[in-house]
């Protein structure tokens, strides 16, 4: 699994001009699926972003994690973070999980999500053409692969 965090003031996702999910300060993931992900890879990925200390104390200093703040999330299903770019112009998503694969490790992604949080967290839609707006707070924005794995 891939996933872009991004810390926000506010946050919104659109499908076909309707808002399907807004939040205020948290973090908007985008997740990328390949068929080698596991269920270990989505426990693992959530557990990290939701413990993330990339939020600022007191001081001003990054010290604390989404659930220190009480932030909110979402998280939105994005292929395209595995597009391989090594031949030609035109990337490659050959590495990207189908449906049949990525929707239920997107679902159980999110559940692990809302599991550690303890509360809802907003989606897209997954496989719809998404509007994602944000605000990028800092600019703090973090990318994490389960395949790296930093422990």
């Amino acid at each position: 699994m891939r996933a872009v965090i991004q810390r926000v003031t506010k946050a919104h996702v659109t499908v076909e001009k309707k808002r399907v999910s807004e939040i205020q300060e948290g973090l908007l993931i985008l997740l990328g699926i390949e068929d080698e992900d596991t269920q270990e890879d989505s426990v693992w990925l959530s557990r990290k972003i939701v413990n993330l200390r990339i939020f600022n104390d007191e001081n001003e200093v990054m010290n604390k994690s989404l659930q220190d703040i009480g932030g909110n999330a979402i998280v939105v299903s994005q292929f395209t973070l595995h597009a391989s770019t090594k031949k030609g112009n035109r990337p490659s998503y050959i590495k990207a999980s189908g449906p049949e694969i990525a929707i239920p490790m997107y679902e159980l992604f999110v559940q692990h999500m809302e599991k550690e949080l303890g509360k809802k967290i907003g989606t897209g839609i997954f496989g719809a053409h998404m509007e994602v707006a944000l605000l990028n707070d800092g600019p703090v924005t973090i990318f994490i692969d389960t395949k790296n794995k930093e422990l």
